[in-house]
């Protein structure tokens, strides 16, 4: 790619300012949250209208190039690594809510609205956006819809699929067009879910309709402290057998609260082998006793302690030190490799077993942390990348505990996406008939592969993907994982 040319001619769209060529700040894009895999592209450009999205993408068609849509960059599976260089089209310039319609519950935004402001918008009116990802507070709507991103509360209110009513989307061809609309039950296929999570290799979000929901009447916060972490897991299948689904339940073991407490200090009591948070939802009158009935499941299970939130401020600290415990691991690590399984609630016991022994076997430690409820774990193997080796074994320790959740009848990802990282789990799971099908369902939409390609199949060659002359190694082959299948 001849990139001065390039970017003079994307400069002539979006304005000098808003491309960005200089290897200095490139290297702000050379990854996401992912952080052990980098390469970066050719060079960024930041369109501020879905119209200069559009000029950008025939750009990239007219002149052949491969590239990747990017929200805040915030994503755990290397969805938006330039594997191969190309363009970068950086959409948080796009961040305005452009319509809150309260009548029909509905807002639309652009792509680079953060998830926690549009509840904030929302917030006077008595409403908010469900999706709650552990990073609210800086990844975008956009990615949420590339990844179809969760949250701790989706285990009662879905994820990001369940809240997006229709899309506008540009194609890689340059098209522009909308799927879905304001009908709640569109007619035809259900091209909006098939959109949702294709993790930006069918187009470009440029515009986004979500379902908004009604604040509930009340909220109930409980904090169970247990002593052995086996207790923990028995009291959440205990809990849904009961015939209750709580908003959320949320576990931590001992590594990740002493890790929470150093940066928060949120009140979990650092000697705990594991706690629980239970949040429950609704109308006021039926809380109360659907509290006693988790309560006794709990005691039934031998917790320690039982702390209900007194007020919004003491609810606020117990949520503030579960959404910053990735965060908080830099207090006990310099590096993580967190890993996205999910598994029947009912093998909670034996994965989490392996887990610990998965790491052990590679002299690294491991810290859970995860969406309990559902079954959505996500172990966070710490190392220090400094130290040569200790990468590939966290890739390790990460590949046996993944194949050992697909196993006990899991998924490979609950809502972080396949990217890059779980390319090679593909193959564990689907047969290669239904690879095929997958395949030819994005050719649809991207046919000659040149938005983000690399991802999410097991080949970086399927569906004619274009190859570019100066393509990285891919990433997890060069820490050894496709050695291991």
């Amino acid at each position: 790619m001849d990139v001065r040319r390039i970017a003079g001619r994307l400069a002539a769209i979006v304005g000098p300012d808003a491309v960005i060529v200089d290897p200095d700040e490139l290297t702000a894009y050379e990854c996401d949250g992912l952080t052990g895999f980098k390469h970066p592209p050719d060079l960024v450009v930041l369109p501020g209208t879905a119209e200069e999205v559009q000029a950008v993408v025939r750009l990239c068609k007219e002149e052949g190039i491969v590239f990747i849509p990017r929200g805040a960059g915030t994503g755990l599976s290397g969805g938006c690594l330039p594997v191969e260089g190309g363009i970068m089209i950086g959409l948080s310039r796009m961040m305005s809510i452009v319509e809150i319609d309260i009548p029909n519950q509905r807002a639309v935004v652009q792509p680079g609205v953060v998830n926690l402001w549009l509840s904030e918008a929302l917030a006077p009116y008595g409403y908010y956006y469900a999706p709650d990802p552990a990073s609210q507070k800086a990844c975008t709507i956009g990615g949420n819809v590339a990844e179809n991103s969760g949250g701790p509360h989706c285990l009662k209110y879905g994820v990001t699929t369940n809240h997006v009513l229709g899309l506008e989307v540009v194609l890689p061809d340059g098209e522009r067009l909308h799927l879905g609309g304001r009908a709640s039950d569109a007619l035809g296929y259900d091209l909006v879910g098939a959109f949702v999570g294709s993790e930006g290799t069918f187009g470009v979000v440029v515009e986004v309709e979500v379902r908004i929901l009604k604040k509930p009447e009340a909220v109930k916060t409980v904090l169970a402290v247990f002593d052995e972490m086996d207790d923990a897991s028995r009291a959440v299948s205990g809990i849904i057998a009961a015939g209750i689904i709580p908003a959320a339940i949320e576990m931590m073991d001992n590594l990740s609260i002493q890790a929470v407490e150093a940066a928060v200090n949120a009140g979990y009591p650092t000697d705990a082998g594991a706690v629980l948070l239970v949040e429950l939802d609704g109308l006021a009158a039926g809380l109360g006793a659907q509290t006693a009935v988790i309560e006794r499941v709990l005691r039934d299970c031998r917790v320690r302690e039982i702390r209900v939130a007194r007020d919004e401020a003491e609810r606020a600290l117990l949520w503030k030190g579960r959404k910053n415990a990735f965060g908080a691991m830099g207090r006990i690590s310099p590096d993580y490799y967190v890993q996205d399984a999910v598994i029947p609630r009912t093998r909670l016991l034996p994965i989490l077993r392996v887990v610990e022994e998965a790491a052990a076997r590679q002299g690294l430690r491991v810290a859970n942390v995860f969406h309990a409820g559902d079954g959505n774990l996500h172990p966070l193997v710490l190392y220090d990348n400094s130290q040569p080796g200790q990468l590939e074994r966290a890739v390790a320790a990460g590949a046996d505990m993944m194949r050992a959740c697909i196993e006990a009848g899991g998924s490979i990802t609950g809502e972080h996406g396949v990217g890059i990282e779980k390319m090679d789990f593909m193959p564990l799971m689907f047969s290669e008939a239904d690879l095929d099908a997958m395949r030819k369902l994005r050719a649809v939409f991207n046919p000659d592969g040149r938005m983000n390609p690399g991802k999410i199949f097991p080949t970086s060659r399927a569906c004619g993907e274009v190859a570019s002359s100066h393509r990285a190694p891919h990433p997890i082959e060069a820490a050894g994982l496709a050695q291991r299948f």
